[in-house]
């Protein structure tokens, strides 16, 4: 549709250009034809009053009745068609001049023309040729940034290759990257697994040895360990393929933490730990309850490990921009060093409890992150470690 508007456009200017140049043409053939006129007219009369000096007067009153009186220029007296002559006798001259001046309004209509298609054609072929030659850069992984040429109609164009390009590029960075990290967790995975297949075979030779309840105890918990693992790992592969559906709806917070800790009870028994949940009131979030109870629990367990025998602390308040709640413990606190690294994926830090597999931290931030959510860990200026979660209302 542009380029029809534009080819109408273009021939609208040549031929409004021509036809001005016709007109002012015309007006100069105009004037030159009356000059000529004027001139043939003055010549005659001025050898009528040479050779009849009393013919003036009848010549002024004869000029005056036909400029004033016979404005169509109608002839009463025929006088020069009685003496052999026509009007053609008097208008070669003029004629060829108005042929030379038709002839010369056509060649610059026709130049203005040809100048404005040759001019517009050759921007067009250079515009194409520079977008050409940037694809085949793009395509040679050698694209630099496009150039640009100012507004004209190209410029849409120009503005979705380029976008087109861009995202090419940061899908081809993306790709690259989730290579690399499907690499790296498969070579953690395989790890992992290594760990507790390689006790389990222990325990079954030392249990064709002999019958041993430690040995089969420990097969056992490697199995148990083998299971989390598994579990563990068909979460954060439904996340990485964007399959994990969150069922989000209004949740309050204190019933979320209730039903986390009652969750972990056997465990908070097991290990002498007690928990400590303020009731603050009504506040409510926007977040799938089984999901974010998930990854609030894997919070309560890294606290219940570093701190065995003492208390685990949670506390929530909430404002107009977001709703932020606080679990930490009494223990030791993070080392400086594993603070950067505490969300990546099977990182374990030097004092990472037993049986751990790296895993639980990494999915409560992809879990919280998804629902509009932030989460950070650091060490209180009292002591102890705390997480630190705020999910947002807009």
């Amino acid at each position: 549709m542009n380029s029809r508007k534009n080819i109408a456009i273009t021939f609208g200017v040549a031929f409004a250009t021509g036809f001005i140049v016709a007109a002012i043409a015309v007006c100069l053939v105009s004037y030159h034809d009356r000059r000529v006129s004027f001139d043939l007219l003055n010549a005659v009369c001025g050898e009528v009053v040479e050779q009849e000096p009393g013919a003036r007067g009848i010549i002024s009153a004869a000029l005056k009745e036909y400029t004033e009186g016979n404005p169509d220029g109608v002839l009463y007296n025929d006088i020069l068609s009685g003496l052999g002559y026509h009007a053609s006798d008097f208008a070669s001259a003029g004629h060829r001049q108005n042929i030379l001046f038709a002839a010369a309004g056509l060649a610059v209509g026709i130049s203005l023309f040809l100048f404005t298609f040759l001019y517009r054609n050759r921007t067009e072929t250079l515009r194409i040729r520079t977008l050409a030659d940037y694809l085949a850069q793009v395509n040679s992984g050698k694209a630099l940034i496009l150039s640009t040429f100012g507004e004209d109609d190209f410029s849409k164009l120009e503005d979705e290759i380029y976008k087109t390009v861009t995202f090419l590029y940061q899908t081809k960075e993306q790709a690259v990257q989730a290579k690399n990290g499907f690499a790296e967790n498969l070579s953690n995975i395989a790890h992992q697994i290594k760990t507790p297949i390689t006790a389990m075979s222990l325990s079954v030779q030392r249990m064709r040895l002999g019958f041993d309840d430690k040995a089969q105890e420990q097969v056992e918990k490697q199995l148990s360990r083998l299971t989390c693992l598994e579990e563990a790992l068909l979460v954060l592969s439904r996340l990485d393929a964007g399959t994990l559906s969150l069922q989000k709806e209004e949740t309050d917070v204190f019933t979320l933490l209730v039903l986390a800790a009652d969750n972990l009870q056997e465990l908070f028994l097991s290990s002498g730990t007690s928990i400590d949940i303020p009731e603050e009131g009504e506040m409510m979030i926007i977040v799938d309850m089984d999901w974010t109870m998930e990854a609030i629990m894997n919070l309560m367990k890294n606290c219940m490990e570093h701190n065995k025998g003492g208390t685990v602390h949670c506390s929530y308040v909430q404002n107009p921009l977001y709703t932020e709640i606080r679990i930490w413990d009494e223990g030791e606190g993070f080392d400086g060093e594993d603070i950067p690294h505490l969300f990546e994926r099977f990182y374990r830090g030097e004092n990472a409890g037993e049986g751990g597999i790296g895993i639980g931290l990494a999915l409560a931030k992809e879990i919280i992150e998804r629902q509009n959510g932030t989460i950070r860990a650091k060490n209180r200026p009292e002591g102890g470690a705390v997480f630190e979660i705020r999910f947002y209302s807009h």
